[in-house]
């Protein structure tokens, strides 16, 4: 509840209230309404009248409203569909009219009284606001069908099901944020053709267009009690052009074919308000691919430029500047500012679907795309906006977003809000209007986006290259060296099939883009290596335009994108593979990421909970998409230098063991369905993880190591599916299919390369150990070099339990006590095996991975030093990574402050040249610096004074 502050009025102003109340006690005399007008009820009625000739008006002509009982209806906090029953009319149409226009007019009083003496809030009174139309509309609807259906009979389909028309409520009425005069936006539609069962039978087209008129009619035609709502039909199908009510299919029919970028704007805040509500979800359902598109969507820019050029025209035809709605920095474009990232992204993400205003921007701003100081200022002016052309039009209850010019008018809106004067509550309407215009500025015409103008000159290189006149001369005097490449790959581009079908306005698009990424590698670091892959890419999105959309409107988004593509291969090469990774490439939020396990599996679930069906293949498309962004905001996050190589590393693990979490879920859940599922709790299988993903340092296109173990007790039961499975084929084909969808080839790329040669007897072993055999052979037969793999080995997905009984394993396994000098000489003899058949080091090159001195030597030496105190020091198999195991290592007195330190420090220096390598598609070796060559010497030093002869 608002706290009011008595205001100080005018003598003009206080005259016209006293004047009113008074008229209003001795209307309740003439009446015989009693009013007691005692102290608190005397003082919001004067506030009801400081601030509504429509509440005088409606009290002068209904003075019961003023009697004890009819002041409670309007302190009541119940909306109009608590008293709509009340509501019987009559079946006497001028009655009937009568009756809906008073109970309205009453209602109405309701929503004015509450809101000036601080009862609601705003969202309250927009929202009471809603219900009343809606109570209005479907009593009205009610009314017209029964009177219809009397000459006609019922409305049905061709197979004789009973139909109802559909009433749709657009804009505010849609988002339930309806003003107090505004009118109400309708479309109206029923679900199928067919004739109505009455004795003068109609066609279904027929009947519903009869229908609709008796509706608009009732709450349209002015009477001597006003009108009930003002009705407005112009956003259906063809505007006034089009009937006033069609089927679903020709409704379906428009959009495919006929909508306009306006017509999506407005769906966004379209939903069932009458009727057959039930059908109106199913047409919303059928129409969401038009308003929501699959992809990220930018081509909304451009039809949100074409609604703001029409409202512009309209408001320098009219004089509209100062208009509430339309104006700069009204409400119009607070709602564009929002509904355009909504129409972007609400095909990827339906938690954007939203309607109201307010709820909307909230969803923006948890999703991150609109900043939370952004959001803030939006809010505010929004709310101050809104309050404002509530009062606007409680004054007189009309349809009006201006403020009223006369001296008294305006006192009457400021004091009623709480200002002290009209200059004060005008100041504050222009600061919020002022950020508005800014930031709708900011949004439609980003500086440097579209309107920037290219470069003459690389306007003309592509004409050039469009007219097959480009050579490399041309493009070495145009800062491209050498040339011949560059201007080889723009003239192929100009011609290709996908170029030269592009529709006209794709092409202008196109024409408009290509200087303009011209500029942006010429001034990158590596302009000719930049242009070659920005050619690709604008070839791969050819038939793409909102991909060409973002770049063209985004002009953050195409510095970017030359700086990723002159100074990485690999990201480089992510985005022309998969283009949906440009909307990272524009917002890469590296804060937003989900880093922790349970979060990104949290992520994971929101993500494929967009889909409308959960098929594997849909969900693996998504599992890919999402995975493919992650990866690919972490490489950002990485080369930007904002992530350190061993975050980097470790995050790419946890993304990859949720990956595999998510995909052995999914492969239980339809091995279930097709087989059912095995007796006990759990599913008594699990997936290690060895290598790389186990000891939490992946690289950006590193496979996974993986081990599948299942529950052997369960070996010989049965499935309880249609089609039964012995529990060892079972599990087998869980790990096949957990195997298959990890690396098959999607729409979206392949997951992961796999590779499961660490299980026991490698690649002559069956996939999937039982629990027994995989503890048998890790006891009796392992070489050491697989209990080196089994110390980075850790479950990362399946069934908790044996996860349980696979840890105790590993523990019992590793932590036998070993003899230190034959851990050292059999570790020491593995390591120089693997470099005299790997390393690719020579005077020149080091091998960063392989290298004397190298990642390799690090990890080998820690898991020595494991494997021969583990039985003492049993802590130290709690760690499977490499940069823990240093300080595990050192604070259990196997490594002194300087080893550690030296150890430490290179491998976090050798990771990151290693992931480097990977970000520009080079082998991990490196160029010998003086470094390198100190890191390597130190790494040599240290596992010499520990006794390894590497």
């Amino acid at each position: 509840m608002t706290v009011i502050t008595k205001p100080t009025e005018s003598p003009a102003l206080r005259a016209l209230i006293d004047d009113r109340y008074s008229e209003l006690i001795a209307r309740c005399r003439q009446m015989g309404v009693p009013l007691h007008d005692d102290a608190g009820v005397a003082e919001r009625i004067r506030r009801a009248l400081l601030a509504s000739d429509f509440a005088f008006d409606t009290w002068f002509r209904q003075p019961q409203l003023l009697a004890p009982q009819g002041l409670e209806r309007l302190r009541s906090g119940s909306d109009a569909s608590a008293r709509i029953d009340s509501l019987k009319l009559s079946t006497d149409e001028t009655t009937c009219l009568t009756e809906l226009r008073r109970f309205r007019h009453a209602e109405a009083l309701r929503l004015v009284f509450r809101d000036v003496n601080g009862l609601d809030e705003l969202p309250e009174t927009l929202s009471a606001t809603s219900v009343l139309y809606e109570v209005l509309l479907e009593a009205a609807l009610r009314w017209s069908e029964h009177a219809l259906a009397a000459r006609y009979g019922h409305s049905r389909s061709h197979d004789g099901a009973l139909q109802r028309m559909v009433v749709v409520g657009f804009g505010k009425l849609g988002g339930s944020e309806l003003n107090f005069s505004s009118d109400i936006d309708l479309v109206l539609a029923y679900p199928h053709s067919g004739q109505s069962d009455g004795a003068r039978s109609l066609d279904n087209s027929e009947y519903f267009v009869r229908l609709a008129r008796q509706l608009v009619r009732l709450l349209n035609e002015p009477t001597v009690d006003g009108i009930c709502a003002r009705v407005d039909l112009r956003l259906r199908p063809f505007g006034n052009a089009g009937r006033l009510a069609l089927p679903f299919s020709a409704m379906e029919q428009y959009y495919q074919s006929e909508g306009r970028d306006w017509e999506r704007y407005a769906w966004i805040k379209a939903r069932p308000v009458a009727g057959d509500r039930q059908a109106g979800k199913q047409l919303q359902d059928l129409l969401r691919p038009f308003v929501y598109r699959k992809y990220l969507d930018y081509t909304a820019f451009a039809g949100l430029r074409e609604m703001k050029s029409l409202i512009d025209a309209e408001v320098a035809r009219k004089d509209l500047a100062d208009n509430l709605k339309l104006g700069p920095g009204g409400i119009r474009e607070i709602e564009f500012v929002v509904q355009l990232v909504q129409l972007i992204r609400g095909g990827r993400e339906p938690s954007l679907r939203v309607r109201g205003l307010l709820p909307a921007l909230t969803a923006c701003e948890a999703r991150g795309h609109i900043g939370a100081a952004r959001a803030r200022e939006l809010r505010e002016a929004y709310v101050f906006l809104r309050r404002v052309e509530n009062r606007v039009q409680m004054l007189r209850d009309a349809q009006t977003h201006d403020i009223p010019e006369d001296a008294l008018s305006r006192e009457r809106i400021a004091l009623g809000l709480g200002h002290a004067s009209w200059e004060e509550l005008e100041e504050q309407l222009a600061e919020h209007r002022a950020k508005v215009s800014e930031e709708f500025a900011e949004v439609l015409m980003p500086q440097g986006g579209r309107t920037a103008a290219a470069p003459v000159a690389d306007v003309a290189l592509w004409q050039r290259a469009c007219t097959e006149a480009l050579d490399a001369g041309v493009m070495e005097s145009s800062g491209f060296s050498p040339g011949a490449e560059v201007a080889e790959a723009l003239v192929k581009l100009s011609q290709a099939t996908t170029v030269r079908a592009m529709p006209q306005r794709s092409r202008e698009q196109l024409d408009r883009l290509m200087p303009q990424l011209l500029a942006v590698a010429r001034d990158s670091r590596a302009p000719v290596a930049c242009l070659l892959r920005l050619c690709r890419l604008v070839q791969a999105v050819a038939r793409r335009s909102s991909y060409l959309a973002l770049l063209e409107e985004q002009p953050a988004a195409r510095l970017r994108l030359a700086k990723l593509f002159a100074e990485s291969a690999f990201l480089a090469e992510r985005v022309i593979v998969q283009p949906l990774l440009l909307d990272d490439v524009l917002d890469p939020r590296i804060d937003q990421l989900p880093l922790k396990r349970a979060d990104i599996s949290a992520e994971i679930t929101r993500v494929l909970a967009t889909l409308d069906e959960r098929e594997a293949e849909a969900e693996l498309d998504r599992l890919n998409e999402f995975k493919a962004s992650v990866a690919f905001r972490l490489g950002l996050a990485f080369s930007d230098g904002r992530a350190d190589a061993v975050a980097t590393a470790r995050r790419l693990a946890v993304l990859a063991e949720s990956i595999v979490l998510a995909v052995t879920a999914l492969a239980e859940r339809e091995l279930a369905a097709q087989h059912g599922r095995l007796p006990g709790d759990g599913t008594g299988f699990a997936v290690l993880g060895y290598g790389s993903l186990g000891g939490e340092e992946l690289g950006f296109a590193s496979d996974l190591d993986l081990v599948f173990v299942y529950d052997g007790k369960r070996a010989h039961a049965m499935s309880d599916g249609a089609r039964p499975l012995e529990g060892s084929r079972w599990y087998q084909r869980l790990a096949q299919r957990v195997m298959n969808w990890l690396t098959v080839m999607t729409r979206g790329g392949r997951l992961y390369e796999v590779d499961t040669r660490l299980r026991p007897d490698g690649s002559k072993g069956l996939l999937v150990s039982s629990l027994d055999a995989f503890e048998a052979y890790q006891k009796s037969r392992a070489w050491t070099w697989e209990h080196q793999a089994l110390l980075r080995a850790r479950p990362i997905a399946g069934d908790a339990s044996l996860h349980a009984d696979l840890a105790k394993v590993r523990r019992e396994v590793l932590a036998v006590p070993r003899e230190r000098s034959a851990v050292l000489h059999e570790v020491s003899s593995m390591r120089q095996r693997w470099r005299a058949e790997r390393d690719r080091s020579d005077a020149l090159w080091f091998d960063l991975k392989q290298g004397h001195g190298g990642l390799l030597d690090i990890e080998f030496a820690l898991q020595g030093l494991v494997l021969a105190h583990a039985s003492e020091r049993p802590a130290l198999l709690n760690i499977t990574a490499n940069a823990g195991l240093i300080e595990a290592c050192r604070n259990a007195g196997l490594l002194d402050g300087r080893q550690a330190g030296l150890f430490a420090e290179a491998h976090a220096e050798l990771l990151h040249r290693a992931l480097a390598c990977t970000l520009d598609l080079r082998s991990r070796i490196a160029l010998r610096d003086e470094m390198l060559e100190r890191l390597s010497g130190n790494v040599r030093e240290v596992t010499a004074e520990l006794g390894f002869l590497f």
